[in-house]
């Protein structure tokens, strides 16, 4: 257990299930005030309730103030968990995807850090923990917006770090490749090609987080590999983007084997 997490007011985001619900149970296991946020009101005050934390449901952005005051006047460990997706394809999504990725995956993270880090500054001392993904470190097949927005997250995130650290901000960046959740299952086809063999629970991405945060370390990698992959993509960026259109392929011929099968169009 980390002697800075007992006591500590945390908040989490995206916390109704998934990677979300497994940090705001560890963090409470190990001793955290915890708020649990998630734009589903009811799944939020089902996790809240069995961890003995506070629910504060609604736009992860919007919900730093009411955390604050659910937690008696401080965040001490923001985790910016909360995150969208959508299901793969071969084209260009909308404006609209692009937009909702853009709010959701990248500026919900600004807005709130813009509310806490004044504070922080002033005290010396906070924790920001952004749920990347390793589509942030690598990229996702047939998921432009959900990959360009992570790589957007990743970007903050190291710039939070590399501005505030001397000044007492902890910033860590979990980057997981897959994980058993709803988001993995909507990820179809794409996701089972590349995902599902190596997927972890989420217990075990709330386990690569605290390791992190007892060495300090920035980034968190809960599937090692994915450290391996980050260094040929840049040691060989064309090599790795070659054997990324390999995967890509792969996934296209599969999917017009199992339209043909099917008889569809």
């Amino acid at each position: 257990m980390l002697n800075t997490v007992r006591g500590a007011g945390v908040v989490v985001t995206g916390a109704g299930g998934g990677i979300g619900a497994a940090l705001a149970r560890r963090f409470a296991a190990e001793g955290a005030r915890v708020v649990v946020n998630d734009l589903n009101a009811a799944k939020a005050a089902a996790v809240a309730d069995a961890i003995g934390a506070v629910a504060v449901p609604g736009d992860a952005s919007l919900i730093v103030g009411d955390a604050r005051a659910a937690l008696g006047g401080a965040v001490d460990i923001y985790c910016a968990n909360a995150g969208v997706g959508f299901p793969p394809g071969h084209e260009l999504p909308g404006d609209d995807v692009w937009s909702t990725a853009w709010d959701v995956n990248v500026m919900a993270h600004v807005r709130a850090s813009r509310e806490l880090i004044p504070g922080w500054l002033e005290r010396g001392a906070g924790r920001f923990v952004s749920t990347v993904s390793a589509a942030g470190l690598l990229t996702m097949i047939g998921e432009p917006a959900y990959s360009v927005t992570k790589h957007g997250a990743l970007a903050y995130a190291e710039w939070l770090s590399l501005t505030y650290r001397h000044r007492g901000l902890k910033v860590h960046a979990i980057c997981p490749q897959g994980v058993r959740t709803d988001m993995l299952a909507a990820t179809g086809s794409a996701g089972e090609l590349v995902l599902a063999r190596t997927a972890i629970e989420p217990e075990a991405v709330a386990d690569a987080l605290f390791t992190a945060m007892a060495e300090d370390r920035f980034l968190v990698l809960p599937h090692p590999e994915a450290a391996g992959l980050y260094r040929a993509r840049a040691d060989d960026p064309e090599r790795w983007l070659d054997s990324m259109n390999r995967v890509q392929r792969k996934w296209e011929g599969g999917e017009s084997a199992e339209r043909g099968a099917s008889g569809g169009s």
